[in-house]
């Protein structure tokens, strides 16, 4: 066994590799950028090693950096986790030549299964159901109308070393066809250096199911079951399961025997992934294999009891799998939310930062579930403008799907995240909807569900009276805490008052207080909207999650002072609750409402800075998510994306210019 990693990664998945190697009694060393000096994955290494400037492709993509810090430190071995260098053949040989071990496969399994089109003979060969389509290489857009005209429409035209779903493109027709293949093309050669193409059939209503699967040096292959990935979003992964709520035990050993064929046809060695496409009617069809750990790699963890880590070092170290088929079992049912730096209400734009607040609910056993939180940042840190948006991987267990989508929803409720924007309202949302409770997905599911995009959700009659008891109990409680200051000059001695009004955005919520007294733990019967609920709860002022029952009912909740009341956030929900007498709240009925000027044909400057650069120039009709400015502030370049498509009307700032905070930058047309 090593005695010394090094991690060639940063964030979330660098601790996750150091916290199995410190329990195998492995010395690890951590690797960083001039952005990442005090990340956590470096704190928690026994050494690190500076490697360069903030920008990936001066320190994490720098292979010779990384085999000089293994030299520098006496590492034998190196894990790669994910993305960055870790499919990158040249680099597993070039550890080689230096006498340091790979944790991962060999070169010959990462150059098969790296080009999408190699990956599909290799797949055909060892008879894996493959998609129909064309393997060779495409040279024309009229050779592409033709093929697709045989394949039969519609098709998908992939990019053949591509990844993140940069050149692909769907066509439903031959000027589709003509179109997709160039900005294919195109799109391959800006984004991989390599602008080979190919077609084949495209699958509607697809499911995204993956199978890992686990192999040693001495031609042992397991899989362990399969993970549903199909809710994504641009063909990015959001949130995924183990086992899929659509498999039956037929079609997952079908997917699993093939996947391990795969395996050995390429003499695969460690962790890796099969993705498949599955349709309706449970046909599948190999997509590609992760020659890696997958991000998703939790939740198949928690279903079999199998350290994927561990293994991957083992394996590396020669050792042979510790189990066979017939020994893995799927027990239980687990989810895993990706939480994002990203806008939801702003067609999910990324935020950058700094984290006022990180309070992630805690880990372990609670009732029936087991929650698992997988990090790299911790309050006070930094989201960097130069690397994936992912603060963290929140995952939950439970006996059935439905106890661990409850134990989620619940775990999101209180996952206090402030400083930055974050996903967590839309991934709360998102566990309540029925369609994902009912296991109806498909890789889709986020465009069809919120064709316009993430909207504030409107809480009804029920979650109304569920917020105006949360901000009833939690406004009473601070009411006594006050009361009962040893220096106040004069104390309340009116009997508690048993009408109230509660504001919650613009309705108005009447509450009357049946029985019950303001102590804590808080217990308190309240009629409201003629529904008689028990409220208990033993939050106290300052805390920003709130927990508690109401009814039969367990709620967790966020609460975040405003003027005059709270900011109440619960299953997607964020509503402003201000708590008032029935009098007030007649008298706040009639007060006018200040409406914020619009500004949606506006660029405004979100902080004072310098103009770095323009990148439209006046009538240039712009995509949503292109870049418009780059302003420069504290050191730190903000890049300032369209919201939606639109035309640039004029342009009022240019590079060099100094800006005050809502300064106009450009106004569209």
């Amino acid at each position: 066994m090593f005695e010394k990693i090094l991690i060639a990664n940063r964030s979330e998945i660098a601790c996750r590799v150091i916290k199995t190697a410190r329990r195998m009694g492995i010395a690890t060393v951590a690797v960083y950028s001039d952005a990442d000096r005090d990340a956590l994955h470096v704190e928690m290494a026994d050494e690190a090693v500076h490697i360069g400037p903030a920008a990936a492709a001066d320190s994490y993509l720098v292979a010779e950096k990384i085999i000089a810090a293994c030299k520098q430190t006496g590492a034998q071995a190196v894990h790669p986790g994910y993305g960055f260098l870790s499919e990158r053949a040249s680099f597993c040989e070039a550890l080689e030549k230096e006498g340091i071990v790979f944790i991962g496969p060999k070169p010959k399994a990462i150059k098969a299964m790296g080009d999408k089109i190699e990956s599909k003979k290799f797949a055909n060969a060892a008879n894996v159901s493959t998609v129909p389509g064309y393997l060779g290489v495409i040279d024309s857009a009229e050779q592409a109308e033709k093929i697709a005209g045989e394949i039969g429409y519609p098709v998908m035209i992939k990019a053949s070393a591509g990844g993140g779903g940069k050149g692909m493109r769907i066509a439903w027709s031959e000027a589709e066809v003509r179109d997709g293949f160039d900005r294919a093309r195109s799109e391959a050669k800006s984004s991989f250096g390599d602008d080979r193409v190919f077609i084949e059939k495209y699958v509607v209503d697809p499911r995204h199911i993956e199978i890992q699967v686990l192999a040693d040096a001495h031609g042992n292959v397991v899989y362990l079951g399969e993970r549903e990935c199909s809710i994504q979003r641009r063909n990015q992964k959001v949130a995924e399961e183990a086992p899929s709520p659509f498999l039956d035990e037929a079609t997952r050993a079908a997917m699993g025997e093939q996947s391990v064929a795969l395996a050995k046809a390429v003499d695969y060695q460690s962790a890796g992934t099969v993705e498949f496409i599955v349709d309706g009617n449970r046909n599948f069809y190999f997509l590609e294999m992760n020659t890696r750990l997958q991000v998703e790699h939790p939740v198949t963890e928690l279903v079999t009891g199998v350290d994927l880590v561990e293994q991957m070092i083992r394996v590396a170290a020669g050792e042979k799998l510790p189990f066979q088929q017939s020994d893995i079992r799927l027990n239980g049912w687990a989810v895993e939310s990706r939480i994002y730096a990203e806008d939801p209400y702003r067609n999910f734009l990324p935020s950058i930062g700094r984290l006022t607040r990180y309070r992630p609910p805690s880990e372990g056993k609670t009732g029936n579930a087991i929650i698992r939180n997988d990090t790299g940042v911790f309050e006070g840190a930094e989201i960097s403008m130069y690397y994936d948006p992912m603060i963290a991987k929140l995952c939950t267990w439970a006996p059935t799907r439905l106890d661990a989508i409850e134990a989620m929803g619940q775990a999101l409720d209180g996952f206090v995240v402030d400083g930055i924007e974050h996903n967590v309202p839309f991934l709360a949302a998102l566990m309540k909807h029925p369609r994902w409770r009912e296991g109806r997905l498909s890789t889709g599911f986020i465009a069809e569900e919120y064709p316009d995009g993430f909207q504030p959700v409107t809480p009804d009659a029920h979650q109304q009276a569920i917020l105006a008891a949360i901000a009833l109990s939690a406004s009473l409680i601070d009411a006594n805490r006050r009361e009962n200051f040893a220096d106040r000059l004069r104390s309340a001695s009116d009997a508690l008052r048993d009408v109230w009004s509660v504001r919650l955005g613009d309705a108005y919520i009447d509450v009357r207080l049946l029985d019950g007294l303001v102590t804590l733990p808080f217990e308190m019967d309240m009629e409201i909207a003629g529904e008689t609920l028990s409220v208990v709860t033993d939050w106290r002022p300052g805390d920003p999650v709130w927990r508690g029952k109401i009814g039969r009912q367990r709620i967790t909740a966020q609460l975040r002072p405003i003027l005059n009341g709270m900011r109440l956030d619960w299953q997607g929900l964020s509503v402003k609750s201000r708590v008032m007498t029935p009098r007030h709240a007649e008298l706040d009925r009639l007060m006018p409402v200040k409406l914020p000027p619009d500004t949606s044909r506006l660029l405004l400057c979100p902080m004072p800075g310098l103009v770095v650069s323009i990148a439209v120039i006046e009538g240039q009709e712009v995509k949503a998510g292109e870049t418009l400015a780059v302003v420069e502030a504290m050191k730190m370049e903000n890049v300032l994306r369209a919201e939606r498509d639109l035309t640039v009307g004029s342009i009022n700032a240019k590079a060099g210019e100094s800006l005050a905070v809502d300064a106009v930058i450009m106004e569209f047309a």
